[in-house]
């Protein structure tokens, strides 16, 4: 009975050994890219399609969380549990600011000042777990002005990441700046098919429909994602060396 119970605890503590060797990739950020609950369907985060590009040696871990700022992931202890769970040589994706911006909800909103501090402060305990940060401006929202362009949605807390990108160093994804190139060449029409836009009657989670420029529907989460793989591929990202192989078939 000993003999077994040592040969258990012998598989048991190798099937450990052989999960912490997988990279730990965590993602950090707000609704734009968290995964959805049912109800919310077809509003998907980003985050949901990005983690199927992956083979099995790489681990996501998307604690992204809607309608949370830099200021109310570390109040609400998220960011301490990534630092505690993050390993020598895992990844994670930094992407604030639509909440952090929103003066007028005072449960979330971050100063500029301590929104610039949070992100310095993320990127350094990141690097102190000899871990590797990757930041990233917040996606644009769909606000097209008089003139058929999309504005910038995120002013001042886009240039603060921009500026910390800048004075630490790390990796950086303007995503910002992606996204409204993206949605400004597909103009304002096609682009509202991407965006949580239904009419009343045509989904049951939205009896009386929808019209929100902020979050994405299941078309408009994986455009996003796949822009931000052809980013990591521009920046030559360790991270692409673990994309998941194609099926052949694929491949003719």
């Amino acid at each position: 009975m000993g003999k077994l119970i040592a040969v258990i605890l012998f598989i048991m503590s190798f099937s450990n050994m052989a999960a912490t060797n997988k990279i730990q990739l965590f993602m950090a950020g707000d609704s734009t890219m968290s995964i959805k609950e049912i109800k919310d369907y077809p509003e998907t985060g980003w985050g949901m399609p990005f983690s199927i590009f992956f083979n099995d040696n790489v681990e996501i871990k998307n604690r992204a969380k809607n309608g949370r700022s830099t200021r109310t992931f570390i109040s609400e202890g998220l960011w301490v549990g990534i630092i505690r769970e993050l390993n020598k040589g895992d990844y994670v994706i930094i992407q604030f600011g639509h909440n952090d911006q929103s003066k007028h909800k005072i449960d979330r909103y971050t100063s500029p000042e301590q929104y610039k501090h949070n992100l310095s402060n993320f990127i350094a305990d990141v690097r102190a777990k000899q871990a590797f940060p990757l930041l990233m401006t917040p996606v644009t929202r769909r606000y097209f002005n008089d003139e058929g362009k999309i504005k910038d949605t995120h002013p001042i807390y886009a240039d603060i990441v921009r500026d910390v990108a800048r004075e630490t160093g790390v990796d950086f994804i303007d995503m910002e700046r992606v996204t409204q190139q993206h949605f400004q060449a597909m103009g304002e029409l096609n682009s509202r098919l991407r965006f949580m836009h239904l009419d009343a009657g045509l989904h049951p989670n939205y009896p009386i429909g929808v019209k929100d420029d902020t979050h994405f529907n299941e078309l408009g989460a994986r455009e996003v994602a796949q822009l931000v793989l052809r980013e990591m591929r521009n920046l030559q990202h360790p991270l692409v060396m673990q994309l998941r192989t194609p099926d052949p078939k694929h491949l003719k």
